[in-house]
C-alpha cells in the first residue's frame, strides 16, 4: 500500500470511528471487518444505543506498569510444566462465578478484583462460594474513586485490609454512575460477614501469569482499550495499526489461555454482561504485551483468607 493510500485508509477509519458514532453501527462493523484481522466485529446488544464516548465512561482503571510494583511482585515460578491450553471454567467446573455487568459506572477495577477473589475462595475450598460484592469496593474503598475509577493494587489492599461482603449482603447499585454511601450492615438482614484476601501480589511475565492461574485460579489484569475493542465479537483480538490513542484503561479477569488459528491468546472475562463478545468473554493475543495486557495492569492476584471475620 502506498503512503498516500495508507493515509487515506487511516483518515477513513478515524472518520468512521468518531467518538459520537456507535460500536454497533453497521458502518463501523463493516469497516473493522474489512481490515483482515484475526478477529470479527459484530453487534453487541450490551452496548445498544451507546456511542464510543459513552463506552469510554466504563473504562475506569488507572494503569500502572509492572516496573512500579517490583516490591510486591511474586517471585518467579521458574521452569514449571504448563499445559498447552487451560480454561479455569472447565478445570474447576461449577466453581467460577458468572459474567456480570458494571453498567454505566467506571467500576471495572472493582468487578474484576471481587470476581477473582470470589473464584479463588471457591477453588481453595473446593465448593461453590457466594459472589462477593463489587459495590463494597466501589462505595467503601476510599483508596480508589468509585465510579470514577480505581487501581488494581489498591483494590487488593482494601480486600486484604478490610475485606468485602457478599453481593447478597451489599448488592450492586452503582450502575447509574453514582456510588451509594458505604454500608455497615447487610441490606438483606444477614450478618455482615467479611471475606478477606490473605495477601496480594503482582505477576511479572507471561509464564508467571499462566503458572499462577493454573495453580490458584483467575488473575486480574488491565489494558489499554482502543475503539475497535468495543465492537469485538469473536476471534483473537489485536488493535489495528492506525489506532494510536487509547480510550482508557480497563480491568478484567483472565480465566484461561490457548491457541486459535496459530495465534496464542488469553481467555478473559469482561464485565459488560453476557451479551457482549463471546457470551461475556473475549480472546486477546498472548505474548507481545498486546495493548499492555501483560504489563500495564499490571496482572494482580492474591490468595483468599479462608477464615472469614464477622463484623
Amino acid at each position: 500500500m502506498s503512503k498516500l493510500a495508507l493515509l487515506s485508509a487511516v483518515a477513513v477509519a478515524q472518520d468512521v470511528m468518531d467518538g459520537n458514532m456507535k460500536p454497533n453501527d453497521p458502518k463501523v462493523i463493516e469497516m473493522l471487518n474489512s481490515q483482515g484481522a484475526n478477529w470479527v466485529a459484530g453487534v453487541n446488544p450490551a452496548l445498544e444505543g451507546l456511542t464510543f464516548n459513552d463506552v469510554r465512561g466504563l473504562l475506569g482503571t488507572a494503569l500502572s506498569h509492572i516496573s512500579e510494583h517490583e516490591n510486591n511482585t511474586l517471585a518467579s515460578y521458574g521452569a514449571v510444566s504448563l499445559p498447552a491450553e487451560f480454561d479455569a471454567r472447565s478445570h474447576w467446573q461449577g466453581l467460577l462465578h458468572p459474567i456480570r455487568n458494571q453498567a454505566q459506572c467506571g467500576s471495572c477495577w472493582a468487578f474484576s478484583a471481587s470476581e477473582v477473589l470470589s473464584d479463588r475462595f471457591a477453588i481453595a475450598t473446593g465448593a461453590s462460594s457466594p459472589v462477593l460484592s463489587a459495590e463494597d469496593l466501589v462505595s467503601c474503598d476510599k483508596g480508589d474513586m468509585g465510579c470514577n475509577g480505581g487501581m488494581l493494587n489498591t483494590a487488593w489492599d482494601y480486600m486484604t485490609r478490610s475485606g468485602i461482603v457478599t453481593d447478597d449482603c451489599y448488592p450492586y447499585d452503582a450502575g447509574s454512575g453514582h456510588a451509594s454511601t458505604c454500608a455497615t450492615s447487610c441490606k438483606n438482614g444477614d450478618r455482615f460477614t467479611k471475606y478477606f484476601a490473605k495477601n496480594s501480589y503482582a505477576l511479572k511475565g507471561v509464564s508467571n501469569v499462566q503458572a499462577d492461574l493454573v495453580a490458584n485460579g483467575p488473575v486480574q489484569t488491565a489494558f489499554n482499550v482502543y475503539k475497535s475493542f468495543m465492537s469485538y465479537k469473536s476471534g483473537v483480538y489485536t488493535k489495528h495499526f492506525w489506532e494510536f490513542l487509547p480510550e482508557g484503561g480497563h480491568a478484567v479477569k483472565i480465566v484461561g489461555y490457548g491457541t486459535e488459528a496459530g495465534q496464542d491468546y488469553w481467555l478473559i472475562a469482561n464485565s459488560w454482561g453476557p451479551s457482549w463478545g463471546l457470551s461475556g468473554y473475549f480472546k486477546i493475543k498472548r505474548g507481545g504485551d498486546e495493548c499492555g495486557i501483560e504489563t500495564r495492569g499490571p496482572p494482580y492476584a492474591g490468595l483468599p483468607k479462608i477464615n472469614s471475620v464477622v463484623v
